[in-house]
């Protein structure tokens, strides 16, 4: 049953069914069900929730194997309870976060079930739709236009047949494709009877015979040799150089506490374990986890709002967007085509016009109802009358539709006469007319309509037996057939919340420009200009940019022309959205920020988007956005929180270690005033976001962060030598007292100031908080407060402090979060932003590891072979 690829190539498509213990029914279910079992799923990734892996990812902090490692050595020279302490903390902090993260990743395992990718099989004689990683070698597979090929095949029917290969070879032009078993298969990829998994459809029709499935598959051993490590987003990367400026701070404050203390004559593993969690409370152990919740939270959200995003850090990518191009078919307007009119050259009815039009239709009509073509085609079947129309003539030849040529055409027996009929973009069928201005007059009555038109004409073929491209020529125009898609209801609303939160709305289509035109008008889109395809070809690189600004729409555009508009649009420094459904919108799909596609589209547009919409609807899209938006104003809170007083109160710590006979704080204290402090910010991913924030897009800026640091540290430092002060010369507190209340003082301020930090408002309570994150910090201060007066406080190194100090901390506490305020205002005032951290991203990697999502199973098996 096992069969090469190169082998099959040269095989007769019938010697090839025979090997692989198939025919022309296809293999039976019960058979299929048994090659799956023994051979495993088509599968090139995984998308399931591992818990090895999260709890190894929690474990990857040099840091906490240093301080295991340091605690343990503590146990072992008598300090048990410090140690046992010590892990304690260490163990809590790993399972919080294992506890969020996996949960995290269950909730996206979730969302990726509900992507399925199907393929047309036959099973049983009967053609059938089937999950594509539960194809087996022996398959039977139909293929038509905008399919991804879903695994390799030799082919045994290609009419027409060409696959887009460039996800392979890198080649620009489809590959023609053929039956005929080869004499001598040469070496690479040039297989002509062959179909290759992940390539496209781009042309004509085919049936195949699966060979090979899986990593087995020639664009399977590319998808393993990548791995599933992609290239970084910038929220990505932005989060990395942010945790490389922490590492770099770290390293110096621990090293020199280290040294200082040693050279101070401390004991050795005191001040090892002081230094270790020093440099642990200034690390943001949780921030994998609360980036995490808050892209699951977020992508859960979307959900529920029709959104699906196949990887997390998108969603952030989606929340950047500042220039959004759409198609007009299914956004604008509501993708419903009903047929109108049949007209002749003159503008009236004609029903000799919709039979040529039903006769050359790659739609046929099943139980009553039009199955296959596209919305255009099935619309006809609709006209009345259409079945008896259609049922005038036979067909002998078909040559059908494809996005280069735009049109389709059928070589019919008609009264008598063997006639050539082409159906197709008006303009395209009219320059392939003997007359060319016939038709003209009616044609721009119906664009100025809005009416979406398809021009039909013919010209007698006597003795033809096939159809080539070069046989639609010296045609009479018969006349045209009209359509009517209406703009959607809540499409005007949509614009608006879009233009609301700065984001650019352009429409680009393959359709005419006054179409396109009616449509922005009725629907109160503000037109800047208009670009055709022709007028783009007469625009080099610089001055499509210039003409960026002022155009809103471009017409009658190729997928080439589209991918150039989107080039150049980020070449501006914009940040590029693209909706699209079509098997001509792939390529840009891939070539924008972000792509968008819907639940409907073709397979190539929906494996080339990083967003899916259950709903082909731009007000999903614009909760989508602003749901974007939320989840990094969200995190930047967390990281500007472990920046300002977190940093502030270890900088603190460190300075006091060199005046004082003791330990400010024992490691243990400063290890539990991290663990709650982070507890308390796990609920930051729930809170609610100032509605100007969610105006424009945010970005990583790294530089902005560091002088947020060197801002705030500062005053959370001084309120800590302040604090200081009044316990060592007001209460004459000795280490316990002193250790007490600088604890319950450090945690208080660095958790409370979330409230003035979370806003740019001033006063901070003008901005409402959410009440698990008002619950969880205030829940967080009181157990501070607690601990030195509870049971286990002189097991944790605490005394209970006196009620005079008690109240002098809480009006430390007021004048801090007042200076806070005052910092925020003066803070924003003068900030400036920083540069993008946006990269130039490796095209074809980026589409072969977004294609190779499409083979994915929640669990990846060991692969058997036949």
């Amino acid at each position: 049953m096992s069969l090469d690829l190169r082998t099959a190539a040269a095989t007769t498509p019938d010697e090839v069914l025979a090997a692989l213990g198939s025919g022309g029914e296809g293999l039976s279910g019960a058979e299929a069900e048994r090659r799956l079992v023994r051979l495993g799923p088509n599968a090139l990734r995984s998308h399931g929730a591992r818990p090895l892996v999260v709890l190894l990812r929690q474990l990857r902090n040099p840091l906490l194997i240093l301080l295991v490692t340091a605690a343990l050595i503590s146990a072992f020279v008598g300090e048990g309870t410090d140690a046992a302490i010590i892990l304690a903390i260490i163990g809590l902090s790993v399972g919080l976060g294992f506890f969020n993260e996996f949960r995290s990743e269950q909730a996206v395992e979730a969302l990726h079930s509900r992507l399925r990718h199907r393929a047309s099989a036959i099973r049983d004689g009967r053609r059938t739709s089937v999950d594509v990683t539960e194809l087996v070698p022996g398959d039977v597979v139909k293929l038509t236009v905008g399919d991804v090929v879903p695994a390799d095949l030799r082919l045994l029917d290609a009419p027409g047949l060409e696959c887009d290969e460039a996800v392979l070879t890198g080649e620009s032009m489809p590959a023609e494709k053929a039956v005929a078993a080869l004499a001598e298969p040469p070496q690479g990829l040039d297989l002509p009877t062959c179909a290759f998994m992940g390539t496209v459809v781009r042309a004509g029709a085919g049936e195949g015979v699966v060979v090979a499935t899986g990593e087995a598959s020639e664009f399977g051993r590319i998808a393993m040799r990548l791995g599933e490590r992609q290239e970084r987003t910038a929220f990505q990367r932005g989060l990395r150089s942010f945790s490389l400026l922490l590492v770099r701070i770290t390293a110096a404050l621990a090293g020199a506490i280290l040294v200082l203390n040693l050279a101070l004559g401390r004991p050795l593993l005191e001040t090892v374990l002081f230094a270790l969690a020093i440099a642990v409370g200034l690390t943001p152990q949780l921030l994998p986890a609360i980036v995490t919740v808050s892209l699951s939270t977020g992508a859960r959200r979307l959900a529920r709002r029709s959104v699906i995003v196949k990887r997390l850090v998108s969603i952030e990518d989606l929340g950047n967007i500042e220039v959004l191009f759409t198609d007009k078919t299914g956004t604008l307007t509501e993708g419903r085509i009903d047929f109108v009119a049949a007209l002749d050259p003159d503008g009236n009815d004609s029903a000799a016009v919709l039979r040529a039009g039903l006769l050359c239709n790659e739609a046929t009509v099943v139980d009553g109802e039009p199955v296959g073509g596209n919305q255009l085609d099935r619309a006809l079947w609709a006209a009345p009358d259409a079945v008896r129309l259609g049922a005038d003539g036979s067909r002998v030849a078909t040559l059908p539709f494809d996005y280069e040529r735009r049109m389709s055409s059928v070589l019919v027996d008609l009264e008598g006469e063997r006639r050539i009929i082409v159906k197709g973009a008006p303009e395209l069928v009219l320059e392939r007319c003997r007359d060319e201005r016939r038709g003209a007059a009616a044609l721009e009555r119906q664009f100025a309509e809005g009416a979406r038109v398809i021009a039909i004409a013919s010209r007698p073929a006597p003795g033809a037996t096939g159809l080539t491209a070069d046989d639609e020529r010296d045609l009479d125009l018969l006349g045209l057939l009209t359509f009517l898609d209406p703009p959607k209801a809540g499409a005007a609303d949509a614009l608006k919340q879009l233009a609301a939160l700065r984001v650019d709305v352009k429409l680009i289509t393959g359709d005419n420009d006054r179409v396109a035109e009616k449509v922005c008008t009725d629907l109160g889109l503000d037109l800047a200009g208009v670009l055709t395809g022709a007028q783009l070809d007469e625009l080099d690189d610089e001055q499509l940019r210039a003409a960026l600004p002022e155009t809103t729409i471009f017409a009658r555009v190729t997928p080439e022309q589209k991918s150039r508009v989107l080039r150049a649009q980020r070449a501006l420094g914009s940040t590029v959205g693209f909706l699209g459904d079509g098997v001509n919108d792939a390529v840009a799909l891939h070539d924008a920020d972000v792509g968008i596609s819907v639940e409907s589209a073709t397979d190539v547009a929906r494996d080339a988007a990083d967003i899916v919409l259950l709903a082909k609807d731009l007000g999903i899209l614009a909760g989508g956005v602003m749901e974007g938006r939320r989840i990094f104003a969200n995190t930047i809170k967390y990281v500007l929180m472990g920046t300002s007083s977190n940093f502030g109160n270890m900088f603190s710590a460190a300075g006091a270690s060199l005046f004082l006979s003791f330990l400010p704080m024992l490691p243990t204290q400063i290890l539990l005033n991290n663990l709650l402090y982070d507890v308390s910010e796990m609920t930051i991913p729930t809170d609610n976001v100032d509605p100007e924030l969610l105006r424009r897009p945010s970005h990583w800026d790294i530089a902005l962060i560091r002088r947020f640091m060197t801002f705030f540290g500062p005053i959370s430092s001084l309120f800590d030598f302040v604090t200081f002060g009044v316990m060592i010369w007001g209460f004459d507190a000795h280490a316990e007292l002193f250790r007490s209340g600088w604890f319950v003082e450090s945690l208080a301020t660095q958790s409370l100031v979330i409230f003035a930090i979370r806003t740019r408002r001033v006063p901070f309570w003008r901005s409402r908080p959410s009440t698990p994150l008002i619950v969880s910090t205030v829940l967080c201060v009181a157990v501070g407060v607690a601990l030195p007066f509870s049971p286990v406080a002189s097991d944790l190194g605490f005394t209970a402090p006196p009620a005079a100090f008690m109240g002098a901390l809480a009006v430390m506490i007021v004048a801090y979060l007042l200076l806070i305020e005052l910092g925020v205002r003066r803070f924003w005032r003068t900030a400036t932003a920083g540069p993008s951290l946006a990269l130039p991203r490796p095209r074809r990697e980026r589409r072969v590891h977004r294609r190779a999502a499409r083979w994915s199973v929640s669990r990846l098996p060991h692969r058997r072979h036949a």
